[in-house]
């Protein structure tokens, strides 16, 4: 007798292929921690762009994009709006969001500036603290730095921080937070056209300057292999791309990454938002 399953295809009985969404619940790197594969950014020109808006407004911006799915903001001890984060992330559920924050320069007192930016944020815990725009060549060798990086890991061991890693502003930066153990996350810029990504020398500021990604891509396949979390910035080129059509490259190209865990975007109106969701979802389903 033929068992009644004998003749139905492989392609029926194969599992539906998971529909992956702009909003999913991703894993950064082997931290365990959960976000959104989309973040909010409210450091557009340090802050300045969302500032613009006023907190009422501000504050909308992120329920708006809560209720979208967006649960992970992103924001930095020096950005105009930091101090907006308190009353802007007050209504939504803390163990439902991840709060990315930095520290810049090279506080006298790492702990005190990491005390002061979970307070700012009215909170007992930031989800990943970064140092913020790392330039220097060799700086985790540097007494200076290795003092701050010590400062983080004793945020950590007190539950003030979840997990900790850096944003880096040039190639050398970058390639020495990969090539030292102790970053667990890392903010890398990254998008084809290769504007404010990574290169050799300076900080990749300028809009006129065009960098050749492929290292910062060779950094971020050898950072995810490690098990660091990925999380790709400057993905609408610091607001450069008002061309729809570049938008689209760019975001395609970071979903098509597997190296990359999630992406941050600087948001201004709830159209930007829609508009980076759909594309997301849209380039998410057609690589599936």
């Amino acid at each position: 007798m033929v068992a009644p399953w004998a003749n139905i295809s492989v392609a029926q009985t194969s599992a539906p292929s998971i529909k992956r969404t702009a909003v999913d619940q991703v894993t950064l790197g082997r931290t365990g921690i959960k976000l959104s594969r989309l973040g909010m950014g409210t450091g557009v020109d340090n802050g300045r762009v969302q500032a613009a808006l006023g907190k009422e407004n501000f504050n909308k911006l992120i329920q708006y994009a809560y209720d979208k799915g967006i649960t992970y903001f992103d924001t930095c001890d020096t950005y105009v709006t930091s101090g907006w984060m308190a009353d802007a992330i007050k209504p939504l559920p803390r163990e439902k969001l991840f709060i990315q924050s930095k520290i810049s320069g090279e506080p006298k007192d790492t702990l005190t500036a990491i005390d002061a930016e979970r307070k700012r944020a009215n909170t007992d815990y930031i989800d990943s603290m970064l140092i913020h725009s790392q330039i220097v060549p060799g700086w985790t060798a540097l007494d200076s730095w290795k003092r701050i990086m010590d400062g983080f890991n004793d945020a950590k061991d007190r539950k003030w921080i979840r997990a900790k890693g850096i944003s880096c502003h040039n190639l050398p930066a970058l390639k020495d937070s990969n090539a030292s153990a102790w970053s667990e996350v890392h903010l890398v810029r990254v998008n084809p056209q290769g504007k404010y990504v990574d290169g050799p020398g300076g900080k990749g500021y300028t809009a006129t300057e065009t960098n050749d990604v492929a290292p910062v891509l060779a950094e971020i396949k050898s950072m995810h292999a490690k098990g660091r979390g990925v999380i790709g910035m400057k993905i609408i080129g610091n607001g450069l791309f008002t061309d729809p059509a570049d938008r689209e490259r760019s975001i395609r190209f970071a979903m098509s990454n597997p190296n990359i865990d999630a992406v941050v975007i600087g948001f201004k109106n709830t159209q930007e938002i829609d508009e980076a969701i759909e594309r997301i979802n849209r380039a998410l389903a057609e690589a599936s």
